[in-house]
């Protein structure tokens, strides 16, 4: 197994010390002005990657100092370091909230650099969380506007994380393709940063062709090119690959050295998915060298960090290298159980659907570059049409025949017009059948449907108990017949309660109510669709039981607080939420009972005048310490 170790761009500057220094001065002349408010900003900028405390120390100051001013661009740049800040730290839902702020503002002033920026570092964010189709839709959107503005070295990192994505999709001809066309305008633009990115992620694809001289010559360079600019990141993974190589070709001592120095700088600056994977690759390291109880801290200290970051990928690889040790160790429950999971995460990064949608996203950025490249000789055709017309016009009592013409003309015209507004009007009526009026309108507006914050959500999770093991006593027919028979009824019961269905994960499904339109009703709607729900399951299961069938048992947990909500996908467009509360609301699921409704206090506290409800007790919930819990008996 190879992991695809890629850089992906933003946008800053290298450390140097004189820069430091004269920024440094300019805030001892201008103590509260934007000059002062884009001092703070470029510092926080030289800081971000290498010292995570001073980049943000940095960036609040900028923030505070911008908002007492009202300078909303100095109030954008602080939220964009902070979120690039997180990013790094594997903080990836407040990156999303922060550089969702910056971006809103930017869109607000009209800051097309900046606009662009965000949209880069949103992508990032995506990509990490392996919504790769959203990542690619926010990569070009910025490229899109840095070849309207001409700004190349921009262009050049978009280029870059494009690359990436085709790379983490095995795609290496358009990856290598949209690498060298990075490296091309970074060897013109004379930018060390991104050249070295480029050839680390070259490196990467001749690993994963497992041509290794070429990896390590590509990694090698990189490598001189960040100590020469005295990039910290950037060293420790380099001295990462390099040690994968030297693993790959045997040499384990020295892989070893190298592997263990790229984790001692990834965990000084908190480099968090940098040293996960320097941990795996560890891992790889003593497996094969049978040093098996080593293997083993390794990979779940790996493990327990990405699931902490909820790096898809990087879990992925945890549970696939651990399916191996215990295969290896003759521990095959434990194997099994890696190897399910990994199968899990993989196909939900790597399938043909995120593919396709990738593609798709691909081919629409290609169309509209060519549309926007016609639409100026468009518009000289129309006027030289309009011309003809006019002069038509002018001859049509003299010349019959001509006037004949012009009239064949406009009623072509006319019928060809008549065409577009029906097809238009059938494009409405689908895109409200896919989203909410609301979301919909957004959309043709503006092209684009912004991430908001809902201050008061409900989310409901429902999992089926022990689904492993009685799926695997079913046919595949019967399994898949008997998920989308509890799935529609699912569907039918929130659709009554104004609940709105995120997605389903396997035999998870999971909604929400109070978005995409902010309402006070809720906690009592989530609460009443889950009481119909269970007795939906209920009577289902009787069903199946006296024709003895094997049944699916079900947990439902529900937590009431903030999220963010945003459109996902390309092709069929769909609300996805993140934030504490979700993960909350998963926590309430997994610590119920089979048939029951477990609840939050946080909902409890809401829905108690109209609920029957028992205490049952506390719950652990990261981040948040303990939460007490309340199974809802009924209506009052």
């Amino acid at each position: 197994m190879t992991i695809t170790v890629i850089f992906i761009a933003h946008l800053g500057f290298t450390q140097d010390q004189r820069l430091v220094d004269s920024l440094t001065n300019q805030l001892k002349v201008h103590k509260k002005d934007t000059f002062a408010a884009n001092a703070l900003f470029q510092l926080s900028t030289i800081y971000r990657e290498n010292d995570f405390e001073k980049g943000l120390d940095y960036a609040n100051k900028c923030l505070s100092l911008s908002e007492s001013i009202g300078f909303k661009k100095g109030i954008a740049n602080a939220y964009n370091n902070m979120g690039v800040i997180s990013f790094y730290k594997g903080e990836y839902v407040e990156g999303l909230q922060l550089h969702s702020k910056a971006f809103n503002i930017r869109k607000e002033i009209g800051d097309k650099k900046g606009i662009a920026g965000s949209l880069n570092n949103l992508g990032n964010i995506y990509q990490n969380l392996g919504n790769y189709p959203e990542a690619l839709k926010h990569y070009l959107a910025a490229l899109k506007i840095n070849e309207q503005t001409g700004n190349k070295k921009w262009k050049s990192f978009n280029l870059l994380n494009i690359a990436s994505i085709y790379t983490f999709q095995e795609n290496f001809n358009e990856a290598l393709k949209n690498y060298n066309a990075s490296l091309e305008i970074c060897n013109e633009l004379g930018d060390d940063f991104t050249k070295a990115n480029n050839h680390n992620n070259i490196g990467s694809i001749y690993a994963r062709l497992g041509n290794y001289d070429e990896a390590m010559k590509s990694y090698k360079t990189a490598y001189q090119i960040r100590k020469e600019i005295n990039n910290p990141s950037g060293i420790a993974n380099s001295l990462m690959n390099i040690g994968t190589i030297q693993m790959f070709k045997g040499d384990f001592n020295e892989a070893l050295k190298n592997l263990f120095s790229a984790s001692e700088i990834q965990e000084k600056i908190e480099d968090k998915s940098g040293l996960i994977t320097s941990l795996i690759y560890i891992g790889q390291v003593y497996i094969l060298q049978k040093k098996f109880k080593e293997a083993e801290i390794s990979l779940n200290k790996g493990l327990k960090l990405s699931k902490e970051i909820g790096y898809i990928d990087l879990i992925k690889s945890c549970h696939e290298e651990l399916a191996k040790l215990y295969s290896l160790q003759g521990r095959y429950k434990e194997s099994l159980s890696n190897y399910k999971s990994y199968v899990v995460f993989r196909d939900s990064l790597l399938n043909n659907e995120s593919t396709k949608k990738s593609v798709a996203l691909q081919m629409n950025y290609d169309f509209e570059k060519k549309q926007d490249s016609t639409k100026a000789v468009q518009e000289k055709r129309d006027a030289i049409t309009q011309k003809e017309l006019q002069t038509q016009k002018l001859l049509r009592n003299v010349f019959i025949g001509g006037f004949s013409v012009v009239l064949l003309f406009a009623i072509v015209f006319l019928n060809q017009r008549n065409k577009i507004k029906i097809g238009k009007h059938r494009s409405d009526e689908l895109l409200l059948n896919i989203l909410p009026e609301e979301v919909a309108d957004e959309l043709k507006t503006k092209g684009s449907a912004d991430a908001k914050h809902f201050e008061e959500v409900t989310t409901m999770f429902t999992d089926f108990k022990g689904f492993t093991q009685i799926s695997e006593k079913l046919t595949p027919n019967e399994l898949v017949n008997e998920i989308h028979t509890c799935f529609e009824a699912f569907d039918n019961i929130i659709t009554k309660y104004n609940v709105e269905k995120i997605k389903t994960i396997g035999d998870a499904y999971m909604c929400a109510g109070g978005l995409p339109v902010a309402n006070k009703s809720n906690p009592f709607d989530v609460v009443n669709a889950a009481i119909e729900i269970q007795q939906f399951m209920n009577e289902h299961i009787e069903k199946r039981k006296n024709k003895g069938k094997e049944v699916f048992e079900i947990r439902i947990g529900i937590h009431t607080g903030p999220v963010v909500a945003g459109i996902v996908g390309v092709k069929k467009f769909a609300y996805d939420i993140w934030g504490d509360a979700v993960n909350i609301a998963a926590r309430m699921e997994s610590s119920g009972e089979v048939g029951r409704i477990n609840i939050s206090s946080t909902t409890y506290e809401l829905v108690k005048n109209n609920f029957t409800c028992t205490y049952r007790g506390k719950v652990n919930a990261k981040n948040k310490g303990e939460i007490d819990m309340y199974f809802v008996d009924g209506v009052i």
